[in-house]
C-alpha cells in the first residue's frame, strides 16, 4: 500500500492501555484524510507491552514496531520513530490515550501550509498540580524559546517528515519540537484539541520532568541555537 503518514506511538509499560490503542487507532485509521499507518517504539517496557505489540502487528499490517533493548525515554522513542518513518508526514501521539487520533485530520487539514501542526489540548482533564506545573513550564520554555507555542507537551503532533529527520534529538528535547522546526526556517501552527483523563496505566512524569527539567533543558536548546547549522543547496551537478 501507499501510505502517506506515519503514527509513531513511544510505549513504556503500557499493557493495560495497549488493546485499547489498537481498537482506537484501527478506527482511526479507517476515517484518516491521509492513508495512515502505525509504528510501535517499545521502550524497554518491562511489563507485557512487547507481547501485545507483536500481537497486534502479526494481525494486521498497518501496525509495525521497534523494540529497545533498553529504557531510553520519550525523546530517545521518537527520535527512533522519526528515524524509521518512510512516508512523507510523520505523527506522534502517546499511548495512553489522554488524545485522541481523531484529532489528527484538524491537523492533517492545515500541514500542507506548515511542516510542524501540533494540538493544544483544550480543557485539560489532569490534576491541578499537573496542570500548573505545565503551564509553568510552557511560560518558561516559550520565554526562552519565542516559539509562540501554548501547549509543546501535547502528544499530538503531524510534522513533515524531511523536517522531523532532520530534528537533532537529545534527552529532553521533544518539548522543543516546534521550536527545533523553526531553527530549520521551517513554519508551525497549534489548533485546539480534546484531552481526556488518562484511564489505565500510570502517568511517567513527575515534577522535576514536568517542570525543573525542562527549566535545564532550555539552555540546551539557546547553546544548540547558537551553534545551529542551516543551508540550502541552490544547485548540484
Amino acid at each position: 500500500m501507499d501510505y502517506e503518514f506515519t503514527i509513531v506511538i513511544p510505549v513504556y509499560n503500557e499493557e493495560a492501555n495497549l488493546p485499547r490503542v489498537e481498537q482506537e487507532m484501527k478506527a482511526y485509521m479507517t476515517i484518516a484524510s491521509r492513508k495512515a499507518k502505525v509504528l510501535f517504539v517499545n521502550d524497554g517496557s518491562h511489563d507485557r507491552s512487547q507481547e501485545i505489540i507483536e500481537e497486534i502487528c502479526a494481525k494486521d499490517e498497518q501496525f509495525t514496531f521497534i523494540q529497545f533493548v533498553a529504557n531510553r525515554g520519550l525523546s530517545a522513542a521518537i527520535k527512533a520513530g522519526f528515524d524509521h518513518v518512510d512516508t512523507e508526514l510523520v505523527g506522534y501521539i502517546d499511548s495512553d490515550l489522554q488524545t485522541s487520533p481523531e484529532d489528527f485530520n484538524l491537523l492533517l487539514e492545515v500541514i500542507d501550509e506548515f511542516d510542524l501542526v501540533t494540538g493544544v489540548r483544550a480543557n485539560r482533564k489532569d490534576s491541578f498540580i499537573k496542570n500548573m506545573s505545565s503551564t509553568i513550564a510552557n511560560s518558561i520554555r516559550r520565554a526562552f524559546t519565542k516559539d509562540g507555542m501554548d501547549d509543546t507537551g501535547c502528544p499530538l503532533k503531524v510534522i513533515k517528515t524531511s523536517y522531523a529527520k532532520r530534528i537533532p534529538m537529545f534527552k529532553g528535547l521533544h518539548r522543543f519540537l516546534p521550536a527545533m522546526i523553526l531553527l530549520q526556517n521551517g513554519k508551525v501552527k497549534q489548533v485546539p484539541v480534546r484531552h481526556f483523563p488518562r484511564i489505565a496505566g500510570e502517568a511517567k512524569y513527575g515534577l522535576w520532568n514536568r517542570l525543573l527539567g525542562p527549566l535545564t533543558d532550555c539552555f540546551a536548546y539557546l547553546w544548540m541555537k547558537k551553534k545551529y547549522i542551516n543551508y540550502e543547496i541552490a544547485k548540484k551537478g
